[in-house]
């Protein structure tokens, strides 16, 4: 998890922070439906079914995209980033290192997080599920060797990702406008100060590293994270890409419907993957949602 803790001390940045909280209060949310999807207009490249049917023809929705133009440069920003480097870097990494060895390296980084996630559980007042996460870090990284084998996984015990951004938004924190961050990609100011900035200070590894000035091996951590998770999407992040009328409109229709399940604590949508570095993004069940994405282009 990528965090910053120095932007208290830039002047200019910290002007961003507050301009972020306050329009995470004050920017209207986008409109869902009662089934908990989000309102889709044609112009969308990819769309589900529920919202095609809420929807009328030529009906405008808000999709609270006041920097669209700015986000779509950023965007294409970032894929200009992907295609340069993440995506022959990815390739080169799926194909020449073992799967045993990639599935362990993800355990790692995972197991990394585990303070993180215990204390915004703890803060969003699930006691229970918070404790199954300390044992569940506490198995992987002694019979798991430091978290390389999901011990606790093959006996049933699964994790889960919380960050303060989930925290804000149980708490009733509007996710604000949509945001597209240079490099990390789809987010909203809510996000912005509870993943970026919060959850740094609940990171004690991450701390110890900072305070000992290990800058080496904290962008090492993070270009680990960045590969590793990019490695684990690229060929379905493609096909979404190759099947979408508008890209751009897709991903963040697909980020908003991910993280509005996250913090309901509902099952991980079965939804195409993003391209979001900062924090895992792959759905359990691609297939079915890749079909979709076909036979919804199609049409």
């Amino acid at each position: 998890m990528i965090v910053i803790r120095d932007f208290k001390s830039l002047v200019g940045l910290r002007a961003v922070i507050v301009f972020a909280v306050v329009f995470s209060f004050l920017a209207p949310d986008p409109v869902w439906s009662a089934d908990g999807q989000i309102k889709v207009t044609a112009s969308v490249g990819v769309e589900t079914a529920q919202a095609k049917t809420a929807i009328p023809n030529g009906t405008e929705e808000d999709v609270n995209d006041p920097l669209e133009p700015l986000n779509r440069i950023i965007f294409e920003f970032n894929e200009g980033i992907q295609d340069a480097f993440l995506r022959p870097i990815s390739k080169f990494y799926n194909e020449n290192v073992n799967v045993t060895v990639r599935q362990g390296i993800g355990n790692f980084l995972k197991n990394l997080s585990a303070p993180v996630v215990i204390i915004n559980e703890l803060l969003q007042g699930e006691v229970e599920r918070a404790m199954r996460t300390l044992s569940l870090a506490l198995i992987n990284s002694t019979l798991g060797i430091g978290g390389l084998a999901d011990v606790a996984g093959e006996l049933g015990m699964e994790g889960r990702d919380e960050d303060f951004g989930q925290t804000l938004g149980v708490y009733g924190v509007g996710e604000g406008f949509y945001l597209v961050l240079p490099v990390f990609g789809p987010s909203n100011p809510r996000d912005v100060v509870g993943k970026f900035l919060v959850d740094g200070y609940f990171d004690p590894i991450g701390m110890a590293l900072d305070d000992a000035d290990e800058t080496a091996i904290i962008y090492s951590l993070a270009a680990m994270r960045g590969i590793d998770e990019y490695a684990g999407i690229v060929d379905e992040l493609n096909q979404v890409k190759n099947t979408s009328v508008d890209y751009y409109a897709a991903v963040r229709s697909l980020y908003r419907q991910k993280r509005k399940t996250e913090i309901r604590k509902g099952s991980v949508l079965e939804l195409p993957p993003i391209p979001d570095l900062s924090y895992d993004v792959t759905p359990e069940n691609l297939d079915q949602s890749l079909a979709d994405v076909h036979r919804l282009s199609a049409q």
